[in-house]
């Protein structure tokens, strides 16, 4: 017998219903979405505010601008997840910096896993200990707080991310690296440990058109020195810009450092006698070798994002040995005011956050960390996770101190003076990082 027109069509609805329960069961991705901008993080000279990264300068306030210290916002958005990638033309950030950006975008839902700040070490930019509300030393060698320029700079890092999350587009993104030898050094033994990766992160719209580019590159910004008191973003301020004038369409191209403590940059040849001709030739060169990079990376849009922030205890706080020969009179310091200002400004705990991106995988360290152990960190992440491209953000989120093997804290100098966590920091912070990469991984298995 011959059965009605509709008998199925109950069973159809059924099964169509099942099967959308089913995807939603398996949690189908959203499609990833992104947003950027950026502020301008100079301040006015009218506040005074002194340079970071040499106690020779005493606290002498900034004479001018040669260029403008920039921060810049990559906020990515997959469903109801975001993170916000935020990196800055400046020397490190003090602990109590995100906390306080943190409490200002609470009520916009973010929290403290979801953002990563990436300070370049700019030595012509924000010195630290005049951002830092818990330094009340009065130490010229290592800034006087400024209540001002604290309140400026927190304002404007919550500003950026807010601009970066209001106009968000679909996006596709691509990851590309490669060694490029010649360009930094080991500082502090000849021959030693290098990082020479460079790593091109390309965030397109959907249309082809360039929306942001990640450039991550492993070496301090000490061309400049002490004597050179304009603000300035130093070689990656020029890298930057410059890579942005090549690629055009409003591009905007983010720098972030690696495990750069024991990395300095070596400056190509022929490029003048200033010290300001010769960092904007360092940035300059390494701009056209991203842009090279940048062509040939191909971008994707169904990739895999995920974040993680992996807390942890640091180590007894304590000075080094060789504090007072090095670090300890470059900064104006003594024994007394050492155990005074360990326990006041170092924190007892810190964290790293990790972001997966495609093929990218970013490692935050807090801190100044050696090149060798950045170099474990990221062939435990490739391991981990099989992702092709893993890097060192350095400096990530606040600055505990200069990161080193057991090995190399015992061998001295100064930046073991600068490292205020004993000779287990270094084992502390790679067994975190690591642990923070399976948790990650472990998420995203899910």
């Amino acid at each position: 017998m011959r059965r009605p027109k509709n008998q199925y069509r109950p069973l159809v609805c059924v099964v169509i219903v099942l099967l959308c329960a089913c995807g939603a069961e398996q949690g189908q991705a959203a499609e990833l979405k992104a947003g950027v901008a950026r502020v301008d993080l100079t301040p006015p000279l009218s506040l005074k505010a002194t340079l970071g990264g040499y106690g020779a300068r005493m606290g002498q306030p900034a004479e001018g601008v040669h260029d403008r210290v920039l921060a810049k916002a990559l906020v990515l958005v997959e469903g109801n997840r975001k993170y916000a990638v935020v990196t800055a033309d400046v020397l490190g950030f003090p602990p109590a910096i995100k906390p306080a950006v943190l409490e200002r975008l609470a009520e916009s839902g973010w929290k403290s896993e979801q953002i990563l700040l990436l300070p370049s070490h700019s030595h012509t930019s924000l010195e630290m200990g005049q951002i830092n509300p818990k330094n009340i030393f009065g130490i010229p060698q290592i800034g006087i707080y400024s209540a001002e320029l604290y309140e400026l700079t927190v304002a404007n890092l919550v500003e950026v991310i807010r601009q970066a999350e209001q106009d968000l587009v679909d996006v596709s993104v691509g990851t590309s690296s490669g060694k490029i030898t010649g360009w930094n050094r080991n500082r502090r033994v000849k021959g030693g440990v290098t990082d020479a990766a460079l790593t091109l992160t390309r965030v397109d719209k959907l249309d082809g058109a360039p929306l942001a580019v990640l450039v991550n590159f492993t070496a301090h910004p000490t061309i400049m020195a002490a004597e050179d008191m304009l603000f300035s973003g130093g070689w990656p301020g020029h890298l930057q810009r410059t890579l942005e004038s090549l690629i055009g369409d409003g591009v905007t191209v983010m720098y972030y450092n690696g495990a750069q403590g024991d990395q300095s940059p070596v400056s190509r040849t022929d490029s003048g006698t200033s010290r300001w001709e010769r960092a904007e030739k360092y940035g300059r060169e390494l701009a056209l070798l991203c842009r090279q990079s940048w062509q040939t990376t191909v971008t994707q849009r169904d990739i895999a994002f995920g974040y993680h922030l992996q807390p942890f205890p640091l180590p007894e706080r304590t000075a080094h040995r060789d504090f007072m020969k090095t670090g300890g009179s470059e900064y104006g310091l003594t024994k007394l005011l050492m155990s005074e200002l360990l326990p006041r400004l170092f924190p007892e705990n810190s964290a790293s956050g990790s972001l997966r991106l495609g093929e990218l995988v970013i490692v935050g360290v807090p801190g100044e960390a050696a090149a060798e152990l950045g170099l474990t960190i990221k062939a435990r992440t490739r391991e981990i996770t099989g992702a092709q491209h893993a890097v060192i953000g350095g400096l990530a989120n606040e600055w505990v101190s200069y990161i080193l093997s057991a090995e190399e804290y015992e061998r001295g100098r100064y930046e073991a003076s600068i490292s205020f966590y004993g000779a287990k920091l270094g084992e502390t912070v790679v067994a975190a990082a690591v642990e923070g990469v399976e948790q990650l991984e472990a998420q995203s298995g899910k």
